[in-house]
This record gives C-alpha cells, structure tokens and sequence, in this order.
C-alpha cells in the first residue's frame, strides 16, 4: 500500500503513452474524462506503465485557477 500527502487521487485507466524525445504524455482515463500528465520517458520505464493498466493522476498544487467562457 502506498501512502501519500497529495489530496487529489483521481484513480483510472492508462489510454494512452506518447513518447517524446524526453517526455511523454500519459493519458488516464478518470470515468469519462481523460487526464493528462507529462512525466519523463525514465519514469514511464521505471514504473514500467502499459496502457490498459490501473493508474492514478496525483495532482497537487497550492493554487486552483476557476475559467469560465464570456
């Protein structure tokens, strides 16, 4: 079991693993939405991430921005 400070667990589904020169953008599907994080290609490989596995998007910020369309 793993314990973490960050409040913001969105648990999902790998979709999708875009590889870049150094980073690669990993999409979790969270229900419905997709969320996207941008991490290393090492840590892709060291967490060894396939899509269609189980992963959570761990998100922890001190800021939460609010937009809305005029």
């Amino acid at each position: 079991m793993m314990k973490i400070s960050a409040r913001n667990i969105l648990k999902g589904k790998i979709v999708a693993i875009k590889k870049g020169a150094t980073t690669a953008h990993v999409q979790i599907d969270i229900g419905g939405a997709v969320v996207t994080a941008s991490i290393t290609n090492e840590a892709v490989d060291d967490l060894k991430l396939e899509v269609g596995e189980q992963a959570a998007a761990v998100i922890k910020s001190s800021d939460v921005m609010v937009a809305v369309a005029d």
